[in-house]
């Protein structure tokens, strides 16, 4: 389950000859007991214009960028799958003649899930062969591991009870093979990934409907270490 927060430290302008409405911001970004977490991708998304405006966060758990006045951004943290909407923070219009002297500064505090679905990873039926519509989820699971060098994953593959045990199983570990090796063809290391085929035996919905069939053919991702 994902959780966090948001502080907030915003300096106030100052009326200068020339201007100049571009706010200095650092980001800070922990986890809730305040560890550093690096490799985290923020966006800034303008609500209005839906500009965006990102940062990678360093060793330190920090980067800087600037960000325009008079809008009001919401906050993404940028995962697998959808991005975790976080908060909102607002940079006032600045007046004619007025600059931002000194930076704002933005702490996020949050504990980001440790399992993840890929809704949009697809296989021919009945098959392990991958379809080209997984590969915008999957670049950007090659895209977190890149970001993030120590994590380690688990690929889960999951069926619903339609056939029989060893066959489902057997279809569930070619599954996630065959995504661990596009990872691995993508330049993540092979010891980084762990493929582990579930088959029907952990249903997360009941399979006596077309509905909830659909929901336990599932590719998983759990995080090992990081």
């Amino acid at each position: 389950m994902f959780t966090g927060v948001l502080e907030t430290f915003c300096l106030l302008p100052v009326s200068v000859l020339a201007q100049n409405d571009l706010a200095p911001v650092k980001v800070s970004v922990t986890d809730m007991q305040g560890k550093p977490r690096s490799g985290e991708k923020i966006l800034f998304i303008d609500s209005l214009s839906r500009k965006t405006f990102s940062g990678i966060s360093d060793a330190r758990g920090e980067f800087r960028l600037k960000l325009p006045a008079g809008a009001i951004y919401l906050i993404h943290i940028q995962t697998i799958g959808e991005d975790l909407e976080h908060s909102t923070f607002e940079i006032p219009k600045l007046k004619p003649g007025e600059y931002y002297d000194g930076e704002s500064v933005v702490k996020i505090k949050f504990d980001p899930p440790r399992e993840f679905v890929l809704d949009n990873v697809y296989f021919d039926t009945g098959k392990a062969t991958l379809r080209a519509a997984s590969y915008a989820e999957l670049n950007e699971l090659v895209e977190f591991m890149k970001l993030k060098p120590a994590v380690k994953i688990e690929i889960g593959g999951h069926t619903d009870d339609v056939g029989d045990d060893a066959s489902n199983l057997k279809l569930s570990q070619q599954r996630a093979d065959a995504v661990k090796n596009y990872l691995a063809g993508k330049g993540i290391a092979r010891d980084r990934v762990v493929a582990v085929g579930y088959g029907e035996t952990q249903p997360v919905a009941s399979n006596d409907t077309p509905e909830g069939r659909q929901q336990n053919r599932r590719t998983e991702v759990k995080i090992l270490s990081d």
